[in-house]
């Protein structure tokens, strides 16, 4: 049973020993997503009146900067392998690039304890570069997801807020840490108690794991025309093969014309011109966020060379791919 008693939230499971969650900071980590972790381990810990959570942060130097510039203590991963109980690794920047042997092989070595190890909103990446995701589902913050696929074609990636799968958590990120912790808590300590830490966040609307982790295309292109969202839905599915204007009216029953005052009545561009902007914009995370040749991400969003990216990606952004990485 569960109950309260002076404001103190009872749990419904045996708590005889706090669990130990370890957090791996890499440089540049997010600072939202991991309070999104701790504060909740907190808050359990007050509402509860009891120890249920400690945390320790853990990097490869004795302290890291997150990206908005605040610096973390941290015990360096030259200490004695900690005894924990769950780790995340939380990244964020371009885990893309982050090439740390060390650090894998630290992973590499906590994950054979058996424990259940997990990455934040870049940490899946950092993941699967230590070899620790093959054979299980995974997600990451979309903006990451490109390049992820494009690294590991075999891991099988979903658009979820956050995936549990065995010994493996993985989360995108952002506020979705918030809705993880409260799966996790009511999974160890009861859902009551779980309720009332997502209730003091004013996080009242939890979210369930298959939640998306982007706006609609309703929100997104503030359009209600259901041909119009279909039409996009396509093209944002269809980058490297872009999808024929004739081809997308067909499937949506109508005519050309009828295809082309869609887009020109609802967001002022033509249908061309529609569909060059989300290549172009996915080609631009792309740069900032992989290491793919730049041939690589012309071809990967249906341009035929790089001199013709090159030529499109300058007229809208005022520079050149190569200028975009620099």
């Amino acid at each position: 049973m569960t109950g309260t008693s002076n404001g103190i939230i009872e749990t419904s499971m045996a708590t005889s020993s706090s669990q130990h969650v370890g957090l791996l900071l890499l440089p540049g980590f997010p600072l939202m997503s991991y309070a999104a972790v701790v504060e909740p381990m907190r808050a359990a810990n007050v509402l509860s009146g009891k120890q249920l959570f400690r945390w320790t942060n853990f990097a490869a130097m004795s302290s890291v900067e997150s990206s908005s510039g605040v610096i973390a203590p941290c015990t360096r991963l030259t200490a004695p392998l900690p005894l924990v109980d769950l780790l995340f690794a939380v990244a964020g920047g371009n885990p893309a690039r982050f090439d740390h042997r060390p650090t894998f092989a630290w992973l590499r070595r906590i994950a054979k304890t058996g424990v259940r190890v997990g990455g934040i909103s870049g940490g899946p990446f950092i993941l699967a570069k230590a070899g620790l995701m093959d054979g299980h589902s995974m997600t990451i913050h979309w903006e990451h997801a490109p390049a992820l696929r494009e690294a590991f074609p075999l891991v099988h990636v979903r658009r979820s807020l956050f995936v549990i799968d065995r010994k493996r958590i993985t989360c995108a990120g952002g506020t979705a840490p918030l809705d993880m912790m409260h799966a996790l808590i009511a999974e160890t300590h009861g859902a009551a108690l779980a309720q009332s830490v997502s209730d003091w966040f004013l996080h009242t609307d939890v979210r369930p794991s298959h939640g998306a982790q982007r706006a609609s295309i309703v929100e997104r292109y503030h359009v209600n025309d259901a041909k119009l969202i279909a039409a996009l839905e396509m093209m944002e599915s269809n980058m490297g093969d872009p999808l024929p204007r004739a081809e997308i009216a067909k499937r949506l029953a109508i005519s050309t014309r009828q295809l082309d005052r869609l887009f020109a009545n609802h967001l002022g561009l033509s249908f061309q011109d529609q569909y060059m902007e989300i290549r172009l914009a996915n080609a631009r995370a792309m740069l900032r966020q992989t290491g793919i040749s730049i041939t690589g991400v012309a071809l990967a969003n249906g341009f035929s060379s790089g001199s013709h990216f090159s030529r499109a990606y300058k007229a809208k952004y005022r520079k050149s791919p190569r200028e975009e990485r620099v």
